[in-house]
């Protein structure tokens, strides 16, 4: 490396020469090659901004002047140039770098972003408060195109042409965000780049007209309306001006100098913000010339040549998320009325093999969770069987509309919450903890989690049969590979499920991706001669009541189990309902879950075994409970004899 082994800051970068950083930019995208090869990451993402990067690390005065990032995902050459680069190989494991931003890792990360459509909100409340405090110093936001599309980023752009305060927002315009971008503002974009031409003959004619001596200025002036008029009915770009954002662009996003030279003037502009429109290729460099948006937009390790992942000799399961898709395509196939759709996420929800099958009835609306959501509610309304496939993580974006549009008007809206519970390598801004809480607190919903693959096709058609609004959660990964080749059941709405039912004074109540562990924590404590009836509780909300109620009057104590954060979580729902029925003095509840804390990145089981959420975990918390309550009961028997 000629320059990057050389790069520990942006000051070192600030050194060079303008003609030096598109080598500065190939060292860094050959650096990320080199390293998610090896370790994977979000490597598609981070190939496409590389020159992004380096172009605004030059040009603006960092840490100073900020730089806000939107999702985080596309921003490894940024920590690259931040004194990261020796780190990156620890990206997304267990102690290492986020794979996002993070305020706590770094000065130079202002915002902490990983959900989409956030940084023009967060940059312009940095303009405005460097504004009040008399401050001096520049704000960029990097937002990609179909992030751009989100309806928090049209709301900061709606504000921001009205403060006029001054921002520049660099657009990085790839037409995709995971998958191809769709929408109308997609193709408002695609129309900009093919109106360029007419830019530069109304800049032409202006200066022919400026140039007849005598008249030129008032002839100007005079055909501004007539050009204005051609501007708004054939120039697209005209739509940014009448919001009140300076336009520049486009340029290429691969040529660093270009770049430069854009924010250079932009940087110029100090009456209002700008736009800088720049065209760039998601996973450019990338090996493998495929163009597999969905496979190299985040990677495992791969084969730095060609770009292929290794091959497993291991036979793996199918995923739930696999398993999702070819059920939707399964009752679909029967049933007419249901309807499917994502947000921007076809690939990661098993929606691609819906929209592959049936296109006219499934629909990728684009990174709008929250339009998603009203959308299925108008769509049911008509009586139309809307499923929305959304991350766990992501429906938290739309939680108004499931309680306003959904719930208040009853209407039949399936929510299937893919990557619920601890996702792994993505962390906090991923990990699916919140939904319980979310969601069980209002009225006109059930709330459900499977035990397996099989359960969660039998609660698809649950939810989809039932008439009222319906969530299920479950996680990401493999399933256990059992038998699905029944046809899906209908469920009993609250109904649970005995798996080992047991004379001892133990009973473990677990929910979904937890009913296994307790199964095999159970049959651990049989050998220690400790008998523990074990209770799949399928749905949250409602519970089984007369389940619970009876283990209560019968059991010494109850331990429930979920991959949820505690507060307002399965278990609390559990310890509501005894109360209500004056239990909780005849029995001890002990709840288990993620507790109050934002938990980090890394591998899935060593976060699951390190907040006791595996067969270990629960076996050691079922004897420690019979520990403190033999002790206690001793204490007692003490008391009586003195």
């Amino acid at each position: 490396m000629r320059f990057l082994s050389e790069i520990d800051s942006p000051k070192d970068l600030r050194q060079l020469r303008v003609e030096d950083l598109q080598e500065v930019a190939d060292e860094v995208r050959q650096f990320i090659l080199d390293t998610t090869s090896r370790v994977g990451g979000h490597t598609g993402a981070s190939l496409g901004a590389v020159e992004l990067a380096v172009a605004m690390h030059y040009v603006f005065d960092t840490p100073k002047d900020r730089l806000v990032w939107d999702v985080g995902h596309q921003a490894y050459a940024h920590k690259i140039l931040t004194g990261r680069r020796d780190q990156l190989h620890t990206i997304k494991q267990y102690g290492g770098l986020s794979g996002f931003l993070r305020r706590d890792e770094s000065e130079y990360d202002t915002f902490g972003a990983g959900h989409a459509s956030t940084s023009l909100s967060a940059a312009l409340g940095m303009a405005v408060a460097r504004d009040k405090i008399k401050d001096d110093f520049h704000v960029c936001a990097l937002i990609g195109d179909s992030s751009l599309a989100g309806g928090m980023a049209m709301e900061a752009i709606n504000q921001a042409g009205h403060l006029k305060s001054r921002l520049i927002v660099l657009l990085n315009d790839n037409e995709m965000s995971i998958a191809p971008a769709v929408g109308g503002l997609a193709r408002y974009l695609n129309r900009i780049k093919g109106a360029q031409s007419y830019q530069h003959l109304k800049d032409e004619i202006g200066d022919t007209l400026e140039s007849v001596p005598h008249f030129g200025e008032r002839l100007r002036k005079a055909a501004k309306t007539v050009k204005d008029a051609i501007a708004a009915a054939v120039l697209p770009g005209a739509l940014v001006n009448e919001l009140g954002f300076r336009y520049i662009g486009y340029v290429d996003g691969h040529n660093v100098e270009m770049l430069v030279n854009a924010l250079e003037e932009a940087k110029k502009i100090d009456d209002g913000p700008v736009i800088v429109h720049a065209l760039t290729t998601k996973g450019k460099g990338f090996p493998n010339p495929e163009k597999n948006y969905y496979a190299y937009h985040a990677t495992g390790p791969f084969d730095i040549k060609t770009g292929l992942s290794p091959k497993s000799s291991k036979v793996s399961t199918k995923t739930y998320t696999q398993i999702f898709g070819e059920t939707m395509c399964e009752l679909m196939a029967a049933d007419d009325k249901i309807v499917a759709l994502t947000a921007a996420m076809p690939d990661g929800t098993g929606m691609d093999l819906v929209l592959g099958k049936f296109p006219e009835r499934a629909f990728d609306v684009g990174i709008a969770e929250q339009h998603a959501v009203t959308f299925c509610a108008g769509m049911a309304c008509e009586g139309l069987k809307p499923v929305a496939a959304i991350y766990s993580t992501f429906l938290q974006r739309a939680l108004d509309q499931i309680i306003h549009d959904v719930c208040l008007q009853n209407l039949n809206v399936t929510f299937a919450m893919d990557r619920a519970g601890i996702v792994g390598a993505d962390g906090p801004t991923h990990h699916g903890l919140l939904d319980i809480a979310y969601l069980r607190g209002y009225p006109n919903i059930i709330l459900m989690s499977p035990k397996d693959e099989a359960e969660l096709r039998d609660m698809m058609l649950t939810s989809i049969e039932h008439p009222g609004a319906a969530a299920i959660r479950y996680p990401r990964g493999s399933g256990f590979g059992v038998d699905i080749s029944q046809k899906p059941q209908v469920l009993e709405i609250g109904k649970s499920e005995i798996l080992r039912d047991a004379d001892g004074e133990a009973a473990i109540i677990a929910l979904g991706s937890m009913v296994n562990p307790a199964m095999e924590a159970a049959k651990n404590l049989a050998k220690d001669g400790i008998e523990a009836t074990v209770v799949n509780a399928r749905f949250i909300k409602p519970l089984d009541a007369e389940l619970i109620l009876a283990l209560a009057q019968t059991k010494r104590f109850i331990i429930t189990v979920e991959e949820a954060y505690l507060a307002g979580g399965f278990g609390s729902a559990i310890l509501e309902l005894l109360e209500e029925n004056n239990l909780l003095d005849k029995v001890k509840v002990v709840r288990m879950g993620v507790p109050d804390r934002i938990i980090t990145h890394g591998d899935p089981k060593l976060l699951l075994a390190k907040y006791g959420l595996d067969a270990d975990g629960i076996y050691q918390k079922v004897k420690e409970t019979i520990e403190v309550l033999e002790e206690r009961r001793a204490g007692r028997k003490q008391l009586k004899i003195a």
